[in-house]
């Protein structure tokens, strides 16, 4: 178990911890100078079951909040340090209010220096520490009073942190990836590259990868030091070391990189919060920003009004930041004097618009409101499709864990996203309504593409779960594919007796691969222009022939010769342009751009300027 010290300068913090388990945590030659606290310090105390208990002491001095800040992340036990000959004083209340806004659970507080004043003093600090202690919401915090000098209390404190250990819970939230922010990174003869901190989350063992921040790169653990142990693994609460091995080297990590189980999904630059304010927020203002072990400065866009529960805002990062849902972060003034509020995140992502509209705050209190997984998701599915590789990230979910919550709602998925049955269907109707209006336009011709149709009903959806959603249409009968071509089951035509006849006369002028105009066909064939141009536009309808432009066909087995030319080519040369068609069919500039023009539209090839590059491969080539 870990615990963090708390509380104001020359209060005997560093001291208390020496009393307890002997270890001097004061490293730095400036520190032992002054006699004060700079930066963090750890200690270790050794229990009789091979199992250890850890303190990190944090600077007193408000010049080192920002050390005091990143100590405390992820520690949920703090102990209040209080001298009896000064009471609470500024750094005191600072500190405690700290440990209230970052969200830390359970606080103790000791009594230190009891030996230099009387039991009068003793008791007006007590009441004094009790009272403000309530004031926080730390209804029922145990109080020790201790001297390290003389050894008062020093063993009934030690009897009480011992039982605090082992009434711990050691199982892990293995729901949880694994999540720790560096704070110490220094280089060991014949080891490499060792990094500290406190888990946060998940569990790790000797042998796996991380990713580490700063570097940007992927990591093996060569070994594991937990509370001061060698160790086969760590989780979260554990004080650990690591020593890493990569393509990494000292000067590529920095106090506040992260160690995480896989590469982040995206870095935060604006997100959606839910405050905690102990002083009053302007909209827009100016702040310093405290997160794990990283210290910056942003902006505070106010979504609600002072007041208002939940408060919500946008934080606006000057530097961003790993952040994931439910992180906290401590909010100061612009000029580091004065902690004004603590923030929770809500959402990683703040959209340009509808932020301050009724019904998106609605949703925001209902994300406040609730940290049960399957509650989240649902919240999540009506919004859209959901890309599961951020979700994963935003949540910091396993994937064993991921897949378990998404077995309990109805859902459609492809690859990593997915979108609820309501929503499914609803897309499902658009691309039924956009395909009849379709054949109802444009009757002469048989269907439209994928591609096209995707763009018509559904164009900001992703392409590969719109092309999942027609083909679920299609298997049950909803919408049919004839050659590559998507109508609706009841468009279609046949050929009455008398045109069947024509037809019959017309369809072996299409055995030569050549484009054929109707009037051509009508002067062959001895039939006035318009019958045949009745024919033809039928006949196209039945997907038996392609017009590429108005009155000019192809045989549909032509058509899908083409399309496998333009795929071939444009798989070797990623494009194709009108001279490269033409002398691969050795036919004419005009009609090569005829025919690439003819794709284009169908939706099987886009152009770009004078290019043309493959879309939909699936409408001809099946």
């Amino acid at each position: 178990m870990i615990f963090a010290t708390a509380g104001h300068v020359d209060h005997g913090k560093t001291s208390l911890i020496q009393a307890l388990t002997g270890v001097n945590t004061a490293h730095l030659p400036e520190e032992k100078k002054r006699g004060m606290t700079i930066d963090l310090g750890y200690a270790y105390w050794p229990q009789s079951d091979g199992s250890s208990i850890g303190f990190i002491d944090v600077p007193g001095h408000e010049k080192f909040l920002a050390n005091m800040l990143a100590g405390i992340g992820g520690v949920n036990h703090a102990l209040l340090v209080v001298a009896c000959d000064d009471g609470i004083m500024a750094q005191t209340l600072e500190h405690l209010s700290i440990l209230r806004l970052a969200g830390c659970q359970d606080v103790s507080v000791i009594l230190t220096k009891a030996d230099r004043v009387d039991e009068q003093r003793v008791t007006e600090v007590t009441q004094q520490v009790h009272t403000e202690l309530r004031r926080q919401g730390w209804l029922n915090a145990p109080l020790f009073i201790t001297s390290a000098s003389t050894g008062l209390g020093i063993g009934a404190l030690r009897q009480y942190l011992q039982q605090l250990h082992q009434q711990q819970n050691s199982s892990t939230d293995l729901q949880q990836r694994f999540r720790l922010a560096i704070d110490r990174i220094f280089h060991v003869k014949g080891a490499g590259i060792v990094v500290t901190g406190t888990a946060l989350a998940g569990k790790v063992s000797v042998g796996e990868s991380l990713w580490v921040t700063g570097a940007d790169t992927s990591v093996r653990i060569r070994g594991i030091h937990r509370q001061n142990q060698v160790a086969e693994f760590a989780q979260a609460g554990d004080r650990v070391a690591l020593n890493l091995t990569g393509n990494i080297d000292k000067e590529s990590i920095t106090r506040g990189d992260w160690l995480l189980a896989e590469q982040p999904a995206f870095i935060a630059s604006r997100v959606i919060v839910e405050l905690t304010c102990d002083a009053p927020l302007k909209h827009w203002q100016p702040v310093h920003l405290y997160h794990g072990a990283s210290h910056i400065t942003g902006r505070v866009s106010l979504l609600t009004e002072s007041g208002e529960t939940p408060m919500l805002a946008e934080l606006i990062l000057d530097t961003p930041l790993w952040l994931v849902d439910n992180d906290r972060l401590i909010i100061r003034d612009i000029s580091a004097r004065h902690t004004l509020a603590g923030a929770r995140v809500i959402r990683l992502v703040s959209p340009r618009r509808g932020k301050r509209q009724p019904e998106f705050l609605d949703w925001l209190s209902r994300l406040c409101a609730t940290d049960d997984e399957l509650t989240q998701l649902n919240l999540q599915l009506p919004s859209g499709e959901l890309d599961l590789n951020s979700y994963g990230w935003s949540r910091q979910l396993t994937q064993l864990a991921l897949d378990s919550l998404l077995e309990q709602v109805d859902i459609v998925r492809v690859g990593d996203v997915v979108l609820s049955a309501f929503k499914a269907q609803v897309a499902k109707d658009k691309l039924i309504q956009s395909l009849e209006n379709f054949n109802e336009v444009h009757s002469d011709q048989i269907g439209v593409g994928k591609a096209r149709l995707k763009r018509m009903a559904l164009p900001t959806m992703d392409e590969i779960l719109v092309f999942k959603l027609i083909n679920d249409l299609i298997a049950e009968g909803a919408i049919k594919q004839t050659r590559g071509w998507l109508h609706m089951p009841q468009h279609g035509l046949v050929f009455d007796a008398k045109q069947q006849g024509i037809w019959q006369q017309v369809e072996g002028l299409f055995t030569h691969p050549e484009a054929r105009w109707v009037r051509d066909i009508a002067v062959e064939t001895g039939h006035d222009e318009d019958t045949i141009r009745r024919i033809l536009k039928k006949a196209a309808q039945m997907g038996l022939i392609v017009a590429i432009v108005r009155d000019r066909y192809y045989s549909s087995e032509q058509i899908r010769q083409f399309a496998q030319i333009i795929s071939c080519h444009c798989a070797e040369h990623e494009v194709i342009f009108a001279a490269d068609f033409r002398n691969e069919l050795g036919i004419g500039r005009k009609l090569a751009i005829q025919i690439l023009e003819f794709f284009d539209k169908s939706g099987f090839t886009r152009r770009k300027e004078d290019g043309h590059y493959l879309r939909d491969k699936g409408i001809f080539v099946e």
